[in-house]
């Protein structure tokens, strides 16, 4: 089948994500400074960020097929946690994270016809963890490369004790709020 879209990222996630919704895609992964600005909130950081990326893909490879870019965040209170710079960055976003809700903020930006965006906004509550499945955790490989430092869709959905809100958001790629944005540019998922 030829591809319906453009994928602006690498995620393997979110091309799992793709597929679970039959939508054909190439993939053209950009890089954009991830940093946030200074007094940005969390939902202006993902929107912006999914823009530029979707921008940056138009701009490389001109007029093509519609481009699909996202971003995700963990964010506890007003602190964005991205991911982990390394071992101890990681062990503790996993420290603040323990016991507490934190939100996930899922952003997708698609540029065709024109360019629209969605978010998501997802509560996702830990149950209390211990410094040994913290490092433990760590040792897994799976914090390494995920916002927040887990993963919900792997061993990191064993910390989850409850969630409110998008699955699939949280995971990388919100699946209702994408379907909505590419029915509207005339990309059924149906059809």
């Amino acid at each position: 089948m030829a591809a319906q879209i453009i994928l602006a990222s690498a995620s393997p996630r979110r091309k799992e994500l793709l597929d679970q919704i039959n939508i054909s895609y190439s993939v053209n992964p950009v890089d954009v400074d991830e940093t946030p600005l200074l007094n940005e909130t969390a939902l202006d950081y993902v929107q912006r960020l999914a823009a530029e990326k979707s921008a940056v893909c138009i701009a490389q490879l001109g007029d093509s097929l519609p481009v699909l870019a996202a971003d995700t965040a963990v964010v506890l209170g007003d602190l964005i946690l991205g991911k982990p710079k390394d071992r101890d960055d990681a062990l503790s976003m996993l420290r603040l994270l323990s016991g507490k809700m934190h939100r996930v903020y899922s952003a997708i930006s698609l540029r065709g016809d024109k360019h629209e965006q969605a978010v998501s906004i997802t509560e996702v509550t830990f149950r209390p963890l211990t410094e040994d499945e913290i490092a433990a955790y760590w040792q897994s490989g799976e914090p390494a490369d995920k916002a927040g430092s887990y993963a919900i869709q792997g061993l990191g959905g064993v910390f989850v004790k409850s969630i409110n809100g998008s699955f699939s958001g949280v995971v990388g790629l919100p699946l209702f709020e994408t379907a909505e944005l590419l029915s509207r540019q005339g990309i059924g998922i149906f059809k």
